[in-house]
């Protein structure tokens, strides 16, 4: 009646081998670290980085206590924090000889001091929130008016060539304020104007001005365009900020949105205030060149003597290039870059799409220029750096563009993100700056730690009291649930912040009265004159309904929080619902496990140590 069939106990056993595996990295703590990364697209992070990081810091005598290379870039995890400010310091002189052209970045970072044995089984710690890790938080505005100029210009210059194709003449197009001018002599190729303008700008509103010879023809944005810009601004920064965040190797930042034109970013555990500063608020923009190949070009420009209306770049393979100043595209025509493979040759490439304005001059330059090399640069605080190079095999239309050639799949992906979220679309300024010390992380954990485990003391000492030995089977299955979480919550590499570990405590108590349930509907049986064994199948059986109902609706409760709540309230939500799943498989399935285990095989069962029992008209009681 109450045992389980050895697979039964196999699944327990196991389910608590692999919580422990996963919750052990927490106690290991994070060691001070530096991180090395490459600052720009041509200067990319390999084992060669590796070893010049290795060969810097055996000569400068700085001994490490772990060097290795991931996606992020080459890190190195250091003893102490002293010896951490003397690795940066090295690393930066070593890697950025010219501080005003930083090629790499070198940042001051936290490491897991997890062992290598767990660290190759895939478990890793808990993330650790802002208030708990410490770390900079954050808070910029985007200059929704530099955006809506910066859209203004970029139709000034379509309405230019628009009126150039279709033949018109006018006196002359500008942007005033909000607003595009664009005048006329006659009435008649105003008009015509106005037809050729209406069919191509959709989001535009158009009004006629002026009389006699200064007649204009005045455009402004509609409000469904203005809104589209602005989502598209918050967006487009949004995105460049994940990006460029990826460089500091900041584990789960958070980048969210507030109103309508501020973005919060918060980095736990940055330590280099300045340097994330420096990254997040950098601008960039996009720029389609034509590469100067004229015979003996590149030669005088190496010896010193670059031409005229050129400019001298390095590839991503560190060849040297010859880029014209004429800009022939920019950044702003670009809608999107995903990467993929080439159709016919099954190569890494990258695949671009261009708003209409920018598909035709695409295909104009293309079709101009074939045979001769393209090169894609982003230009930074005046610097530009070449994304990549590729030939022009034919015109190109439609406004799809393929770029491939020489490079792999890791790399199609790169360069797709830097085209996609390489610039800002939008400046930002930052209007709100903290910092958190790791000291008061450390406060806000070592509280909620004391506030968990003197609430699960607590709890425990008064479990044992009341229900004796239910009441101690019943606390190793609340540790065994504590136990369950934590793994999750670390398997999942999910962030734990203040709010979560109020979670924690509130499963806690959730997940206790569960076992409650079952005590007392044991004790009911027993009241009602069963035998030991048949309340104790009874009283798993009964309980189950109960708790089943009590933890669905609760569960209906935090999925409600995860979807429309937001910051410490989805963090809190996201240990809520996990918690509760694992306390059901703890309540039920542990505790039944260890009952089983303890009273299953005796079939002549006279008593059950389940506290003091009082039933009518006996002067026994069931159980002691």
């Amino acid at each position: 009646m109450n045992r389980y069939p050895l697979w039964k106990y196999i699944v327990v056993v196991v389910a608590l081998l692999i919580g422990f595996i996963y919750t052990l990295p927490n106690f290991f703590g994070e060691s001070p670290a530096v991180q090395v990364s490459s600052a720009k697209a041509t200067f990319k992070i390999d084992t060669g980085t590796l070893d010049r990081v290795e060969s810097a810091l055996r000569a400068a005598g700085i001994a490490a206590s772990g060097i290795f290379l991931d996606a992020t870039g080459v890190k190195v995890r250091l003893s102490d924090t002293d010896i951490q400010m003397k690795a940066k310091d090295l690393l930066e002189k070593q890697f950025n000889p010219d501080p005003a052209n930083p090629q790499y970045v070198v940042a001051l970072n936290l490491l897991s001091s997890s062992p290598n044995w767990l660290t190759s089984l895939g478990a890793l710690p808990m993330y650790l929130g802002l208030d708990l890790r410490g770390g900079v938080y954050f808070l910029l505005e985007v200059d929704m008016q530099g955006a809506m100029t910066k859209r203004l210009d970029a139709i000034s210059a379509d309405l230019r060539s628009l009126l150039r194709d279709k033949s018109i003449r006018h006196g002359g197009v500008g942007r005033e304020g909000e607003r595009i001018v664009v005048r006329f002599r006659d009435e008649e190729t105003r008009a015509k104007a106005r037809g050729v303008v209406e069919n191509s700008q959709t989001e535009l509103t158009l009004a006629d001005q002026g009389e006699g010879g200064e007649l204009r023809l005045v455009a402004t944005l509609k409000e469904t365009a203005l809104k589209t810009i602005r989502e598209f601004a918050i967006k487009q920064n949004m995105g460049t900020l994940h990006n460029r965040i990826n460089e500091l190797g900041v584990a789960e930042p958070v980048i969210a949105q507030q109103g309508a034109d501020r973005i919060v970013v918060q980095l736990p555990g940055v330590q280099d205030t300045a340097r994330a500063k420096e990254i997040i608020g950098r601008t960039a923009t996009l720029e389609i060149r034509m590469v100067d190949e004229t015979p003996g070009a590149l030669a005088a420009a190496l010896a010193g003597q670059v031409p005229f209306g050129s400019e001298l770049y390095v590839e991503r393979e560190g060849q040297p290039l010859l880029v014209r100043k004429q800009v022939m595209l920019t950044g702003d025509r670009l809608t999107d870059a995903q990467p993929g493979f080439d159709s016919q040759t099954q190569e890494p490439a990258v695949h671009l799409t261009l708003d209409p304005a920018g598909a035709k001059i695409f295909k104009d330059v293309t079709r101009d220029n074939v045979g001769r090399r393209m090169a894609i640069l982003l230009i930074e605080k005046g610097r530009g750096e070449v994304v990549t190079a590729p030939v022009i095999r034919s015109e190109i239309g439609g406004g799809r563009v393929q770029i491939s050639g020489r490079m792999s799949s890791t790399e199609a992906n790169d360069v797709a993100l830097l085209l996609r979220a390489g610039s800002l679309a939008a400046p930002m300024e930052f209007i709100e700056e903290r910092t958190i010390g790791p000291s008061l992380g450390r406060e806000s954990i070592d509280k909620g730690f004391h506030s968990t485990l003197w609430g699960f003391a607590a709890i425990a000492a008064f479990m044992v009291c009341y229900y004796v030995l239910f009441g101690l089977i019943s606390v190793i299955a609340l540790t065994a649930n504590l136990l369950f979480l934590v793994a999750l919550l670390s398997l999942l590499q999910a962030t734990l912040t203040l709010p979560g570990i109020a979670a924690i405590a509130l499963t806690l108590g959730m997940a206790i009265d569960a076992n409650v349930l079952i005590n007392e509907r044991i004790r009911e049986e027993l009241r009602g004159g069963a035998a030991p064994q048949a309340a104790i199948h009874t009283g798993y059986d009964r309980a189950f309904d109960t708790i089943l109902d009590s933890n669905i609706t609760t569960l209906i409760a935090g999925v409600a929080l995860l979807i429309f709540g937001s910051g410490p309230v989805r963090g809190f939500a996201v240990v809520h619902c996990l918690g509760i799943l694992t306390s059901l498989f703890s309540a039920v399935v542990v505790s039944r496990a260890l009952v089983n285990l303890i009273h299953g095989r005796r079939r002549k069962l006279e008593t059950l140590s389940i506290g003091q029992i009082w039933r009518p008209n006996a002067s026994v009681p069931a159980g002691k």
